[in-house]
């Protein structure tokens, strides 16, 4: 049975893009790789052996263009609210707060977060499907 490890994301500053992942979400540093022209950071979150990978390109003279193809990243946090407000303190630029619903009930309440980059990050309430 296969098991999920990683997502990987092209990354302009490494810098700016560990700050934002540390602050946001409190992911840490758990490996890092560096070669002669790239380098492969894996962030973990102490609760979850999932990482996020950041891949970045020594050369890269400009940032990168999304396209269309690319979706988000998604985290649960226990206190949505607390969260939100938290991200504001932080200055990271929270979306509003979003109820989805279905057939008059609410499946999830969520905000997104768009990382230095512009990869989007939507934060969930915990409960219900996202447990």
């Amino acid at each position: 049975m296969a098991k999920p490890v990683h997502s990987m994301i092209r990354v302009f500053d490494e810098a700016r893009s560990l700050d934002f992942y540390r602050r946001a979400f409190g992911l840490e540093v758990a490996d890092q790789l560096k070669f002669a022209d790239f380098a492969l950071i894996y962030l973990r979150h102490p609760s979850s052996p999932f990482e996020l990978e950041l891949t970045v390109n020594f050369d890269r003279k400009d940032p990168y263009q999304l396209g269309d193809g690319y979706g988000h990243l998604a985290v649960v946090v226990e206190d949505l609210e607390a969260e939100h407000a938290r991200f504001e303190r932080e200055t990271l630029a929270p979306g509003p707060l979003r109820d989805f619903k279905h057939d008059g009930k609410t499946l999830a309440r969520f905000f997104f977060v768009s990382d230095p980059d512009g990869y989007k990050i939507e934060v969930i309430q915990r409960g219900g499907r996202f447990g």
